[in-house]
């Protein structure tokens, strides 16, 4: 929020006003889906898609490895802007919100942020609890001349500010990591946040800035991992000459024992980026390199030891991998079927795979589940991407699955009405 004041405001009109009683409520589903379900295809093989969020404004929750559910599965996260097609401006300011799935998809404001992208959001997510209640919200914020952390309950409406933002939590809840978003704006925009320059945009490679560990409980917070150290380690591929150095895409494994982190960089000259994904211990240590081929995309951890990542490998070239952390044990996934990148997660049984494609020829972008066992691939929906959604300000699906493994969001423009969410019911796919 721009302000104490309006934080103050927002959280008494909103968050109160919001009947948080249903956190008394457990083991919920969405079930009803009422008379707005609707084919996202002619085909009938299709499961039903329904619209959750409506214009005027546009709604999005973004990236797929965020918490987007409630435990109770019915409430949804999302973000709401009343622009689209550029790129976000210092005092552009964005609202969080849920949507109560149990109550005619009824929004409800909690917050707003300037520290949002389009490609990540303000990271918005459910803070992860051990004892299943749920009850709290984090986001990040720009305020003062930092970027902050807000924890909310939006049972209470009481809010905590950290002084530092987060971009992965650890599934106990206690503690994050995060990039210095001012060093990701300025070597990517679309993934860090607008409204501080890099202090170190003229160093390739500095010693003070890289990842930062934060206790949730205290606020305190440390820097682990430095850009220096990282540019420094092991064999670079291409051996880049005057690269500058940062860090992206960071992600706790299953048992907070880990996380992972892509080092990438940019040589002057080059088209792209280049990229190693590495893993270390919460404080830093025992850093491993995982893949040092250059070419690592959208990933996520299976269980605490393995990693499913899109890269190119020796082995079969561009392809979904399992790595397992720390060997060179690796193996292709999906061959001939699972053929391009996209936004991968493990369904909670660990049997399904949920991913998405970029636009295809005729700009449909494909959401689908991958049985594992069966090698057997299971479309969700093709949704169309107007050629207006492109570069930074793209619309990717981005899909997210409920705690129950029963039902999936994703974010599309398809329907003609800008960014909004949908939700697929895929119960009767995965049983």
């Amino acid at each position: 929020m721009d302000d104490m004041n309006l934080a103050r405001r927002d959280m008494l009109r909103y968050g109160a006003a919001g009947a948080m009683a249903w956190m008394g409520l457990p083991g919920l589903t969405p079930d009803v889906w009422g008379s707005s379900i609707k084919k996202s295809s002619a085909s009938g093989q299709l499961p039903p898609v329904r619209t959750i969020t409506t214009g005027p404004k546009f709604h999005w929750f973004s990236y797929y490895d965020k918490l987007q559910f409630d435990p109770t599965c019915r409430y949804v996260l999302g973000m709401e802007v009343d622009f689209e097609h550029r790129s976000p401006r210092p005092d552009d300011i964005i609202r969080v919100g849920m949507v109560d799935l149990k109550d005619s998809d009824r929004w409800t404001e909690l917050g707003r942020t300037r520290a949002w992208c389009w490609q990540q959001g303000c990271m918005l997510q459910w803070r992860p609890t051990t004892d299943g209640r749920g009850d709290e919200i984090m986001w990040n914020n720009r305020q003062a001349g930092r970027f902050v952390c807000h924890i909310l309950n939006v049972r209470t409406s009481k809010k905590q500010t950290l002084a530092h933002p987060f971009y992965t939590v650890s599934p106990d809840g206690r503690t994050a990591v995060a990039p210095d978003f001012r060093r990701v704006n300025s070597m990517r925009p679309g993934y860090g946040y607008a409204g501080l320059a890099d202090p170190y945009a003229d160093e390739p490679a500095p010693k003070d800035s890289g990842i930062f560990r934060v206790d949730l409980n205290t606020g305190k917070q440390d820097l682990i991992i430095s850009i220096a150290d990282i540019a420094g380690l092991g064999k670079i591929p291409g051996n880049p000459k005057d690269a500058k150095h940062y860090f992206n895409h960071l992600l706790f494994n299953t048992d907070a024992s880990r996380f992972i982190f892509l080092h990438r960089w940019r040589s002057p000259g080059q088209g792209g980026f280049g990229t190693r994904m590495l893993t270390a211990r919460p404080d830093g240590a025992d850093i491993c390199v995982v893949d040092d081929y250059g070419k690592t995309s959208h990933f996520i951890w299976r269980d605490k030891s393995h990693i499913l990542a899109w890269a190119r490998h020796p082995s079969h070239g561009n392809a979904f991998y399992l790595y397992e952390d720390c060997t060179s044990r690796v193996e292709v996934v999906g061959k001939g079927i699972m053929t391009v990148n996209g936004h991968c997660s493990y369904l909670p049984s660990n049997k399904w795979i949920l991913n998405d494609t970029y636009p295809d020829k005729e700009r449909k972008q494909n959401v689908y589940l991958y049985n594992i066992a069966a090698g057997r691939r299971v479309p969700l929906g093709h949704f169309y991407l107007p050629p207006q959604y492109k570069g930074e300000w793209r619309c990717d699906t981005h899909p997210r699955f409920s705690p129950d493994g029963r039902s999936v969001v994703i974010d599309s423009p398809h329907e003609g009405n800008g960014r909004q969410m949908y939700l697929i019911d895929i119960s009767k796919i995965v049983g």
